[in-house]
């Protein structure tokens, strides 16, 4: 492939976004290459202050717990709020947390500080995706969500590298140094990301606001569609959360040093930031239900062949396969929340979506590290083997109409006009059941096909 063909596909790649995207954007790379806390969290706590592995991973649990009640909270906000204030309030208050945890020392001091910050750090998700939604069209939002998720993977790169070489400055500099850098987060979405919140939607006779449709954590868990997409990514996301326990302890088992781990690991974050585009371009116009179908068959044939590799090699090489898994479901699975989302109702669903990555985050620690002490490492990587081609199995058999109605109703006006042809109406409506329309007298505000959202993992 010539130098030209690159830059023109990466040209393609990047252009025909709104400017206001590409603030969010650069606010995501600015927050991810500042965030050392997450990464050295667990060193500091052992070789700095001097507590136990056992607390250590207790205090990572406790981030992942916040992260189950700051996702539906931050919906909520970013629904009733409003997207900039809630960012803004999100962002300010991960800061602080991470600025006191240069400070507090005491075992319930850290305990606290860190649930909040997994409050904040997951109730600002779905204030991004749904401000991605609003503003990018409905048929470029994968790419968008796709974009965003490799500023966030090269920010974590960038920390990754930069803290490990500034660590001689000491653990809390680089905890201040991440508070700033989110702080200058929120200042970036303050100064230059406008709201984009839809207006409320105005009686034809009165002109005034209609009251809008409440919608809860309930409510949107009635949407069968959304609900079935939720729960197979949950199970995704168990999958996917396994390795970052349940691979050094087996890599351990193997006789490797920690150090190999570390190299192993790192090959998730190289070919995400080296391939993300590629993989983009590849996958544009697919099918969303194959792709998460193929995203989950990579990730169980990764995470099963860990059962049979023994060296630093064939770990790496298993680390690629679930890696290039990741790289299609993340942007996929956030466009297809968005799709399945009304307008007035894209925070909630964006928080209830986010509440699956939370609770996987949680709770997969403690079954990874319990199945690896009781039954063995082997027995870990087939159960994820078995539950990503369950889950390949649910998108094809449970999701494959639904997708593709609101892959239909996303595409632009000239392909929506191609493929439904005379007669839009004709196409077979979704059999599951959506939000129940409001009252008389209250419609339903219009459910619009131009959605997006951010990240998160």
């Amino acid at each position: 492939m010539s130098i030209d063909s690159l830059r023109r596909s990466a040209r393609a790649t990047v252009s025909g976004l709104p400017g206001g995207f590409w603030w969010l954007w650069l606010s995501t790379l600015v927050n991810r290459t500042g965030a050392f806390v997450l990464t050295f969290l667990s060193l500091y706590l052992t070789q700095e202050l001097g507590y136990s592995a056992w607390f250590a991973g207790l205090v990572v649990a406790l981030h992942g717990l916040g992260g189950v009640a700051g996702s539906p909270l931050g919906g909520f906000l970013t629904d009733r709020w409003g997207r900039r204030p809630t960012m803004v309030t999100m962002h300010l208050a991960a800061a602080s947390c991470a600025l006191l945890l240069a400070f507090v020392t005491s075992t319930w001091g850290i305990a606290t500080v860190v649930l909040l910050m997994g409050i904040a750090m997951q109730g600002v998700r779905p204030s991004i995706n749904a401000t991605i939604a609003d503003m990018v069209p409905a048929h470029e939002v994968r790419r968008a969500y796709a974009l965003n998720y490799w500023a966030l993977n090269l920010g974590f790169a960038i920390a990754a590298i930069g803290g490990g070489a500034a660590i001689v400055l000491g653990y809390r500099t680089l905890f201040v140094v991440d508070a700033a850098a989110t702080a200058l987060c929120a200042l970036i979405v303050f100064l230059r990301l406008p709201e984009t919140r839809p207006e409320a939607e105005l009686d034809a006779v009165t002109g005034e606001a209609v009251a809008e449709q409440k919608v809860g954590v309930l409510t949107v868990l009635r949407d069968a569609p959304f609900r079935t997409l939720v729960l197979l990514n949950l199970f995704v996301c168990l999958v996917f959360t396994a390795p970052w326990i349940g691979l050094p302890l087996t890599m351990a088992g193997e006789g490797l040093a920690p150090s190999a781990y570390g190299v192993v690991i790192a090959v998730n974050g190289v070919v995400i930031v080296a391939f993300q585009l590629l993989v983009n371009k590849l996958t544009d116009k697919r099918s969303p239900a194959m792709l998460l179908s193929v995203s989950s068959l990579l990730f169980a044939l990764g995470t099963g062949a860990t059962a049979l590799a023994g060296s630093s090699v064939a770990f790496a090489a298993t680390v690629v396969v679930w890696t290039i898994g990741e790289m299609i479901h993340v942007p996929t699975n956030a466009a297809a929340t968005a799709r399945l989302a009304p307008e007035h109702a894209r925070g909630r669903y964006q928080g209830v979506m986010g509440m699956s990555w939370a609770v996987a985050g949680f709770v997969a620690p403690i079954m990874a590290g319990a199945i690896v002490d009781g039954p063995g490492p082997n027995v870990l990587w087939i159960a994820c083997a078995v539950i990503g081609a369950a889950a390949a199995l649910g998108y094809q058999t449970r999701l494959r109409s639904a997708l593709a109605d609101a892959e239909a109703d996303a595409a632009p006006p000239a392909e929506k006009s191609v493929v439904a042809g005379s007669a839009p109406e004709a196409r077979k409506p979704a059999p599951e059941t959506r939000i129940p329309a409001p009252e008389a007298g209250n419609p339903a505000p219009e459910k619009v096909s131009s959605p997006a959202s951010v990240s998160g993992s």
